[in-house]
Protein backbone atom coordinates (compact mmCIF):
# COMPACT_ATOMS: atom_id res chain seq x y z
CA UNK A 1 0.00 0.00 0.00
CA UNK A 2 1.30 3.27 -0.84
CA UNK A 3 0.48 5.69 1.45
CA UNK A 4 0.17 9.37 1.16
CA UNK A 5 -0.69 12.18 3.93
CA UNK A 6 -4.64 12.50 4.27
CA UNK A 7 -5.81 15.73 2.33
CA UNK A 8 -7.82 16.69 5.07
CA UNK A 9 -6.95 15.86 8.79
CA UNK A 10 -8.39 12.66 10.43
CA UNK A 11 -8.93 14.08 14.47
CA UNK A 12 -9.21 12.11 17.80
CA UNK A 13 -12.74 13.12 17.83
CA UNK A 14 -14.53 16.36 16.63
CA UNK A 15 -18.37 17.57 16.90
CA UNK A 16 -20.83 15.73 14.49
CA UNK A 17 -23.41 17.89 13.46
CA UNK A 18 -26.65 17.26 12.29
CA UNK A 19 -28.43 20.51 11.37
CA UNK A 20 -31.61 20.12 13.68
CA UNK A 21 -28.69 22.44 16.09
CA UNK A 22 -28.89 25.27 14.09
CA UNK A 23 -32.79 24.89 14.30
CA UNK A 24 -32.55 25.86 17.84
CA UNK A 25 -29.89 27.91 17.72
CA UNK A 26 -31.93 29.87 15.86
CA UNK A 27 -35.35 29.74 17.81
CA UNK A 28 -33.02 30.86 21.08
CA UNK A 29 -31.78 33.95 18.86
CA UNK A 30 -35.06 34.56 16.82
CA UNK A 31 -37.42 34.97 20.60
CA UNK A 32 -34.52 37.07 21.66
CA UNK A 33 -34.14 34.33 24.74
CA UNK A 34 -29.59 34.43 24.26
CA UNK A 35 -29.00 34.21 28.31
CA UNK A 36 -29.31 31.77 30.74
CA UNK A 37 -32.70 31.06 30.34
CA UNK A 38 -35.08 29.62 27.75
CA UNK A 39 -36.88 26.81 25.79
CA UNK A 40 -33.90 24.86 24.65
CA UNK A 41 -32.49 24.79 28.63
CA UNK A 42 -35.60 23.75 29.82
CA UNK A 43 -35.94 20.88 27.32
CA UNK A 44 -32.33 19.81 27.24
CA UNK A 45 -32.67 19.02 31.47
CA UNK A 46 -35.65 17.34 30.99
CA UNK A 47 -34.83 14.96 27.97
CA UNK A 48 -31.48 13.59 29.62
CA UNK A 49 -32.41 13.38 33.10
CA UNK A 50 -35.26 11.08 30.87
CA UNK A 51 -32.37 9.43 28.96
CA UNK A 52 -30.12 8.47 31.47
CA UNK A 53 -32.66 7.93 34.32
CA UNK A 54 -32.44 10.23 37.12
CA UNK A 55 -34.48 12.67 39.02
CA UNK A 56 -32.83 15.62 38.10
CA UNK A 57 -30.53 17.56 35.74
CA UNK A 58 -29.30 20.80 35.67
CA UNK A 59 -27.33 22.67 32.99
CA UNK A 60 -24.43 24.08 34.12
CA UNK A 61 -21.56 25.94 31.24
CA UNK A 62 -19.17 22.76 31.60
CA UNK A 63 -18.60 19.16 32.86
CA UNK A 64 -15.48 21.15 35.87
CA UNK A 65 -18.69 23.41 36.63
CA UNK A 66 -20.85 20.39 37.34
CA UNK A 67 -18.02 18.59 39.43
CA UNK A 68 -17.09 21.35 41.38
CA UNK A 69 -20.52 22.17 42.75
CA UNK A 70 -20.97 18.45 43.21
CA UNK A 71 -17.91 18.89 45.53
CA UNK A 72 -20.22 21.61 47.54
CA UNK A 73 -22.84 19.23 47.83
CA UNK A 74 -20.78 16.41 48.88
CA UNK A 75 -19.88 18.79 51.60
CA UNK A 76 -16.21 18.81 50.92
CA UNK A 77 -13.71 21.03 53.69
CA UNK A 78 -10.42 22.63 53.49
CA UNK A 79 -8.48 19.60 54.75
CA UNK A 80 -10.78 17.15 53.68
CA UNK A 81 -9.07 14.34 51.84
CA UNK A 82 -10.91 12.80 49.22
CA UNK A 83 -10.18 9.59 47.87
CA UNK A 84 -9.98 10.52 43.68
CA UNK A 85 -9.26 8.33 40.60
CA UNK A 86 -5.74 8.54 39.40
CA UNK A 87 -5.79 7.94 35.71
CA UNK A 88 -7.98 10.72 34.48
CA UNK A 89 -7.96 14.36 33.21
CA UNK A 90 -7.27 17.02 35.48
CA UNK A 91 -10.72 18.38 35.58
CA UNK A 92 -12.08 15.09 37.36
CA UNK A 93 -9.69 16.39 40.02
CA UNK A 94 -9.12 20.12 40.05
CA UNK A 95 -12.31 20.54 41.95
CA UNK A 96 -11.70 18.91 44.68
CA UNK A 97 -8.88 21.10 45.37
CA UNK A 98 -11.47 24.55 44.76
CA UNK A 99 -13.09 23.71 47.76
CA UNK A 100 -9.59 23.57 49.80
CA UNK A 101 -9.83 19.23 49.80
CA UNK A 102 -6.60 17.39 49.52
CA UNK A 103 -6.83 14.63 46.85
CA UNK A 104 -5.68 11.00 47.71
CA UNK A 105 -5.09 8.94 44.43
CA UNK A 106 -6.20 5.77 43.89
CA UNK A 107 -4.69 3.45 41.57
CA UNK A 108 -6.15 1.81 37.88
CA UNK A 109 -7.10 -1.41 37.85
CA UNK A 110 -6.13 -3.41 34.42
CA UNK A 111 -9.85 -4.92 33.51
CA UNK A 112 -11.19 -1.64 32.97
CA UNK A 113 -8.54 1.25 33.13
CA UNK A 114 -10.55 2.85 35.79
CA UNK A 115 -10.82 3.13 39.41
CA UNK A 116 -9.38 -0.08 41.31
CA UNK A 117 -11.69 -1.07 44.09
CA UNK A 118 -9.28 -3.49 45.75
CA UNK A 119 -7.30 -0.28 45.72
CA UNK A 120 -9.84 1.94 47.27
CA UNK A 121 -11.16 -0.71 49.81
CA UNK A 122 -7.20 -0.70 50.82
CA UNK A 123 -7.30 3.31 50.52
CA UNK A 124 -10.29 3.57 53.78
CA UNK A 125 -8.07 1.74 55.63
CA UNK A 126 -5.17 4.22 55.24
CA UNK A 127 -7.19 7.41 55.50
CA UNK A 128 -10.32 6.12 57.35
CA UNK A 129 -11.56 10.00 57.92
CA UNK A 130 -11.81 10.28 54.09
CA UNK A 131 -15.92 10.74 53.46
CA UNK A 132 -15.91 11.26 49.86
CA UNK A 133 -14.84 9.11 46.62
CA UNK A 134 -14.94 11.08 43.11
CA UNK A 135 -14.26 8.34 40.05
CA UNK A 136 -14.31 8.82 36.54
CA UNK A 137 -15.50 6.34 33.87
CA UNK A 138 -12.49 6.85 31.62
CA UNK A 139 -12.79 6.80 27.60
CA UNK A 140 -16.71 6.16 27.87
CA UNK A 141 -15.96 2.30 29.84
CA UNK A 142 -17.59 2.13 32.68
CA UNK A 143 -15.61 1.29 35.75
CA UNK A 144 -16.86 -1.63 38.49
CA UNK A 145 -18.89 0.86 39.77
CA UNK A 146 -21.62 -1.77 41.75
CA UNK A 147 -18.07 -2.79 43.77
CA UNK A 148 -17.08 1.12 43.90
CA UNK A 149 -20.76 1.71 45.09
CA UNK A 150 -20.77 -0.81 47.73
CA UNK A 151 -17.46 0.25 49.18
CA UNK A 152 -18.84 3.99 49.86
CA UNK A 153 -21.77 2.89 51.28
CA UNK A 154 -19.91 0.38 53.62
CA UNK A 155 -17.85 3.46 54.53
CA UNK A 156 -20.56 5.79 54.96
CA UNK A 157 -18.69 7.69 52.04
CA UNK A 158 -20.25 9.81 48.94
CA UNK A 159 -20.03 8.64 45.84
CA UNK A 160 -19.32 11.66 42.61
CA UNK A 161 -19.64 10.08 39.52
CA UNK A 162 -17.76 11.56 36.96
CA UNK A 163 -19.54 10.42 33.73
CA UNK A 164 -18.05 13.21 31.85
CA UNK A 165 -16.65 10.73 29.22
CA UNK A 166 -19.42 7.91 29.11
CA UNK A 167 -22.74 9.59 28.20
CA UNK A 168 -24.77 6.75 27.35
CA UNK A 169 -22.58 3.66 28.32
CA UNK A 170 -24.50 1.35 30.65
CA UNK A 171 -23.12 -1.02 33.89
CA UNK A 172 -25.66 -4.18 33.82
CA UNK A 173 -28.86 -2.06 31.52
CA UNK A 174 -28.31 1.23 33.61
CA UNK A 175 -26.77 4.38 32.59
CA UNK A 176 -23.80 5.56 33.99
CA UNK A 177 -24.08 8.65 36.03
CA UNK A 178 -26.80 7.07 38.12
CA UNK A 179 -24.45 5.17 40.33
CA UNK A 180 -23.15 7.99 42.04
CA UNK A 181 -24.94 10.51 44.83
CA UNK A 182 -23.97 13.17 42.79
CA UNK A 183 -22.94 12.31 39.13
CA UNK A 184 -21.44 14.75 36.35
CA UNK A 185 -21.45 14.95 32.26
CA UNK A 186 -19.45 16.84 29.98
CA UNK A 187 -20.92 18.36 26.30
CA UNK A 188 -17.50 19.66 25.47
CA UNK A 189 -16.42 19.65 21.74
CA UNK A 190 -14.96 16.14 21.49
CA UNK A 191 -17.52 14.28 23.58
CA UNK A 192 -20.01 12.04 22.38
CA UNK A 193 -22.67 14.65 21.62
CA UNK A 194 -21.98 18.54 21.92
CA UNK A 195 -22.84 21.88 22.74
CA UNK A 196 -19.33 23.18 21.89
CA UNK A 197 -19.26 23.60 25.66
CA UNK A 198 -21.40 22.71 28.76
CA UNK A 199 -21.93 20.22 31.18
CA UNK A 200 -24.45 18.46 33.39
CA UNK A 201 -24.95 18.04 37.46
CA UNK A 202 -27.24 14.83 37.93
CA UNK A 203 -28.94 13.61 40.99
CA UNK A 204 -32.48 11.88 42.47
CA UNK A 205 -32.28 15.03 45.31
CA UNK A 206 -35.04 17.94 44.73
CA UNK A 207 -33.16 20.16 47.29
CA UNK A 208 -29.33 19.14 45.39
CA UNK A 209 -30.54 20.02 42.41
CA UNK A 210 -32.29 23.92 43.58
CA UNK A 211 -28.87 23.95 45.42
CA UNK A 212 -27.10 23.93 42.26
CA UNK A 213 -29.18 25.78 40.68
CA UNK A 214 -28.81 29.07 43.33
CA UNK A 215 -25.22 28.68 43.42
CA UNK A 216 -25.15 28.33 39.21
CA UNK A 217 -26.96 31.79 39.59
CA UNK A 218 -24.88 33.64 41.59
CA UNK A 219 -26.73 32.57 44.37
CA UNK A 220 -29.15 35.07 44.51
CA UNK A 221 -31.66 34.91 46.91
CA UNK A 222 -35.77 35.08 46.33
CA UNK A 223 -36.00 39.16 47.01
CA UNK A 224 -36.71 41.73 44.67
CA UNK A 225 -33.30 43.28 44.32
CA UNK A 226 -29.93 41.38 44.24
CA UNK A 227 -29.91 39.79 47.43
CA UNK A 228 -26.96 37.49 48.19
CA UNK A 229 -26.27 35.07 51.62
CA UNK A 230 -23.66 32.48 50.06
CA UNK A 231 -20.77 32.38 47.54
CA UNK A 232 -22.75 31.80 43.98
CA UNK A 233 -20.87 31.35 40.97
CA UNK A 234 -22.16 32.17 37.06
CA UNK A 235 -22.13 28.38 35.96
CA UNK A 236 -25.37 28.15 34.48
CA UNK A 237 -25.78 26.85 30.86
CA UNK A 238 -26.59 29.53 28.15
CA UNK A 239 -29.96 28.95 25.92
CA UNK A 240 -27.74 28.95 22.88
CA UNK A 241 -25.25 26.25 23.79
CA UNK A 242 -28.37 24.31 24.98
CA UNK A 243 -29.48 24.51 21.50
CA UNK A 244 -26.90 23.09 20.38
CA UNK A 245 -26.91 19.79 23.04
CA UNK A 246 -30.97 19.90 22.36
CA UNK A 247 -30.48 19.29 18.42
CA UNK A 248 -27.27 16.59 19.43
CA UNK A 249 -29.80 14.31 21.43
CA UNK A 250 -31.49 12.58 19.19
CA UNK A 251 -28.10 11.46 17.75
CA UNK A 252 -26.89 10.05 20.52
CA UNK A 253 -26.85 6.02 19.94
CA UNK A 254 -26.24 6.85 16.07
CA UNK A 255 -23.03 8.48 17.69
CA UNK A 256 -22.14 5.53 20.24
CA UNK A 257 -22.81 2.72 17.20
CA UNK A 258 -20.71 4.55 15.16
CA UNK A 259 -17.67 4.63 17.83
CA UNK A 260 -18.11 1.10 18.49
CA UNK A 261 -17.71 0.06 14.65
CA UNK A 262 -14.50 1.73 14.62
CA UNK A 263 -13.63 0.18 17.86
CA UNK A 264 -14.05 -3.43 16.31
CA UNK A 265 -12.54 -2.25 12.81
CA UNK A 266 -9.49 -1.28 14.90
CA UNK A 267 -9.44 -4.41 16.74
CA UNK A 268 -9.84 -6.70 13.69
CA UNK A 269 -7.53 -4.99 12.31
CA UNK A 270 -4.73 -5.45 14.95
CA UNK A 271 -5.09 -8.97 14.80
CA UNK A 272 -1.65 -10.54 14.55
CA UNK A 273 -0.04 -7.82 16.83
CA UNK A 274 1.25 -7.30 20.12
CA UNK A 275 -1.37 -5.07 21.27
CA UNK A 276 -4.94 -5.22 22.48
CA UNK A 277 -7.55 -2.39 22.64
CA UNK A 278 -8.81 -0.66 25.75
CA UNK A 279 -10.50 -3.49 27.61
CA UNK A 280 -14.40 -3.85 28.67
CA UNK A 281 -16.34 -7.09 29.88
CA UNK A 282 -19.65 -7.25 27.28
CA UNK A 283 -21.29 -9.20 29.83
CA UNK A 284 -21.70 -6.30 32.32
CA UNK A 285 -20.57 -3.27 30.57
CA UNK A 286 -21.59 -1.87 26.88
CA UNK A 287 -19.48 0.83 26.64
CA UNK A 288 -20.04 4.24 24.61
CA UNK A 289 -16.70 3.74 22.95
CA UNK A 290 -15.79 7.02 22.63
CA UNK A 291 -12.29 6.96 22.48
CA UNK A 292 -10.42 3.57 21.11
CA UNK A 293 -6.99 3.49 22.69
CA UNK A 294 -4.26 0.65 22.70
CA UNK A 295 -1.99 -1.03 24.96
CA UNK A 296 1.15 -2.44 23.69
CA UNK A 297 2.69 -5.85 25.05
CA UNK A 298 5.76 -5.20 27.35
CA UNK A 299 7.99 -7.03 25.69
CA UNK A 300 6.93 -5.29 22.44
CA UNK A 301 7.99 -2.06 23.24
CA UNK A 302 11.09 -0.54 22.19
CA UNK A 303 12.91 1.88 24.76
CA UNK A 304 11.21 4.97 25.36
CA UNK A 305 11.49 7.89 28.04
CA UNK A 306 9.49 10.98 28.46
CA UNK A 307 10.52 13.78 30.45
CA UNK A 308 7.61 16.75 31.27
CA UNK A 309 7.20 17.73 27.82
CA UNK A 310 9.32 15.69 25.67
CA UNK A 311 9.84 12.09 24.51
CA UNK A 312 12.49 10.05 23.29
CA UNK A 313 13.02 6.29 21.74
CA UNK A 314 14.89 3.98 20.20
CA UNK A 315 13.29 1.84 17.20
CA UNK A 316 14.02 -1.47 17.63
CA UNK A 317 12.75 -4.15 14.98
CA UNK A 318 9.60 -6.09 15.62
CA UNK A 319 8.51 -3.54 18.66
CA UNK A 320 7.11 -0.37 18.97
CA UNK A 321 6.12 2.49 21.50
CA UNK A 322 3.33 5.25 21.61
CA UNK A 323 5.59 7.78 20.89
CA UNK A 324 6.69 6.05 17.64
CA UNK A 325 3.05 5.52 17.05
CA UNK A 326 2.14 8.87 17.64
CA UNK A 327 4.81 10.25 15.17
CA UNK A 328 3.67 8.07 12.64
CA UNK A 329 -0.01 8.49 12.24
CA UNK A 330 0.80 12.84 12.64
CA UNK A 331 2.88 11.95 9.63
CA UNK A 332 -0.11 10.97 7.55
CA UNK A 333 -2.26 13.64 8.96
CA UNK A 334 -4.43 12.16 11.79
CA UNK A 335 -4.53 12.69 15.09
CA UNK A 336 -3.69 10.97 18.30
CA UNK A 337 -3.04 11.15 22.10
CA UNK A 338 -1.52 9.85 24.79
CA UNK A 339 -3.33 8.12 27.36
CA UNK A 340 -4.34 10.71 30.67
CA UNK A 341 -0.99 10.95 32.19
CA UNK A 342 -1.81 9.48 35.95
CA UNK A 343 -2.41 12.52 38.94
CA UNK A 344 0.21 11.12 41.09
CA UNK A 345 2.97 11.51 38.04
CA UNK A 346 1.87 15.22 37.60
CA UNK A 347 3.69 18.03 38.86
CA UNK A 348 0.85 19.83 40.46
CA UNK A 349 -0.29 16.36 42.45
CA UNK A 350 3.46 14.60 42.72
CA UNK A 351 3.09 15.35 47.24
CA UNK A 352 -0.27 13.95 47.20
CA UNK A 353 -1.24 10.44 48.66
CA UNK A 354 -0.90 7.41 45.82
CA UNK A 355 -2.40 3.83 46.78
CA UNK A 356 -2.23 1.09 44.97
CA UNK A 357 -4.19 -2.10 45.88
CA UNK A 358 -1.09 -3.36 48.00
CA UNK A 359 -0.89 0.05 49.78
CA UNK A 360 0.95 2.99 49.69
CA UNK A 361 2.26 3.17 45.87
CA UNK A 362 4.59 5.94 45.89
CA UNK A 363 7.59 3.65 46.44
CA UNK A 364 6.14 1.21 43.91
CA UNK A 365 5.76 4.24 41.56
CA UNK A 366 9.20 5.21 41.61
CA UNK A 367 10.88 1.70 41.25
CA UNK A 368 8.76 1.06 38.05
CA UNK A 369 10.55 4.21 36.70
CA UNK A 370 13.69 2.89 37.22
CA UNK A 371 12.79 -0.40 36.19
CA UNK A 372 11.41 -2.93 39.40
CA UNK A 373 8.48 -3.14 41.32
CA UNK A 374 6.51 -5.82 39.45
CA UNK A 375 3.49 -8.08 40.73
CA UNK A 376 3.25 -12.12 40.08
CA UNK A 377 2.26 -11.33 35.94
CA UNK A 378 5.44 -9.38 35.47
CA UNK A 379 3.50 -6.31 34.93
CA UNK A 380 4.29 -3.11 37.18
CA UNK A 381 2.03 -2.78 40.21
CA UNK A 382 1.82 0.64 39.62
CA UNK A 383 -1.16 -0.33 36.75
CA UNK A 384 -1.18 3.78 35.69
CA UNK A 385 1.46 4.28 35.19
CA UNK A 386 2.39 1.43 33.15
CA UNK A 387 -0.85 1.66 30.67
CA UNK A 388 0.47 5.59 30.05
CA UNK A 389 3.84 4.14 28.99
CA UNK A 390 2.50 1.46 27.03
CA UNK A 391 -0.51 2.98 26.07
CA UNK A 392 -2.24 5.67 23.57
CA UNK A 393 -5.63 6.96 22.22
CA UNK A 394 -5.84 6.14 18.49
CA UNK A 395 -7.98 8.57 15.79
CA UNK A 396 -11.61 7.90 16.75
CA UNK A 397 -13.81 10.29 14.65
CA UNK A 398 -17.13 9.06 13.96
CA UNK A 399 -16.46 10.69 10.56
CA UNK A 400 -13.66 8.96 9.33
CA UNK A 401 -14.33 6.58 6.35
CA UNK A 402 -13.37 2.83 6.92
CA UNK A 403 -10.61 3.12 4.12
CA UNK A 404 -8.76 6.26 5.91
CA UNK A 405 -9.31 3.68 8.99
CA UNK A 406 -7.46 1.07 6.88
CA UNK A 407 -4.84 3.75 6.29
CA UNK A 408 -4.07 4.06 9.78
CA UNK A 409 -4.12 0.42 10.90
CA UNK A 410 -1.18 -0.01 8.43
CA UNK A 411 0.85 2.70 9.30
CA UNK A 412 0.68 1.49 12.61
CA UNK A 413 1.53 -2.32 11.86
CA UNK A 414 4.38 -0.48 10.17
CA UNK A 415 5.72 0.57 12.98
CA UNK A 416 6.00 -2.97 14.37
CA UNK A 417 8.01 -4.57 11.52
Amino acid sequence: MDIKPFEKKVWLSSPTMHGEELKYITEAYETNWMSTVGENINEVERQMAEKIGCGYAVALSCGTSALHLAMKLAGIKPGDEVLCSDMTFDATVNPVVYEGGVPVFIDTERDTWNMDPVALEKAFELHPTAKVVVAAHLYGTPGKVEELRSICDAHGAVLVEDAAESLGATYKGRQTGTFGDISAISFNGNKIITGSAGGMLLTDSKEAANKTRKWSTQSREAAPWYQHEELGYNYRMSNVIAGVVRGQIPYLEEHIAQKKAIYMRYKEGFKGLPVSMNPYNPSVCEPNFWLSCMLIDANAMCKQVRGESEALYVSEPGKSCPTEILEAIAAINAEGRPIWKPMHMQPIYRMNAFVTREGNGRAKTNAYISGGATGADGLPLDVGADIFHRGLCLPSDNKMTPEQQDVIIEVIRRCFE
